[in-house]
């Protein structure tokens, strides 16, 4: 798809605000073609959240890149998805868990307002 398609615009709910980083990656991984890690690093964010569809490609490209590179990961398990529930099913519960913790919008919620 290519990034000047309508089908490919950020919908207006998701819209970015001010001071938001917008990336336009052209690979599964969200940092390996993006200056992404530069721009976080700049910010020191050293924690991300995780979510996407795809646990196969998108998601699970993105957390191995991103533990290698230091970040404390959290992947939220209802908000990640994979046409393939037995590979969804691998990935979250005997791989990610190595590299991330694995909890739900509740406990990110939960987590933001302790934090």
């Amino acid at each position: 798809m290519h990034h000047e398609d309508p089908a490919a615009a950020i919908h207006e709910r998701l819209a970015p605000q001010d001071g938001d980083i917008v990336v336009r990656k052209i690979r599964y991984g969200g940092m390996s073609t993006t200056d992404l890690d530069q721009q976080l690093r700049e910010r020191g964010i050293t924690t991300l959240v995780v979510s996407g569809i795809s646990t196969s490609g998108v998601v699970l490209s993105t957390v191995i890149d991103a533990a290698d590179r230091d970040y404390q990961l959290y992947v939220l398990s209802d908000g990640v998805a994979d046409p393939d529930t037995e590979i969804h099913n691998v990935l979250l519960h005997q791989v990610f868990p190595s590299r991330a913790h694995i909890i739900d919008t509740a406990e990110l919620h939960a987590l933001l307002r302790a934090g």
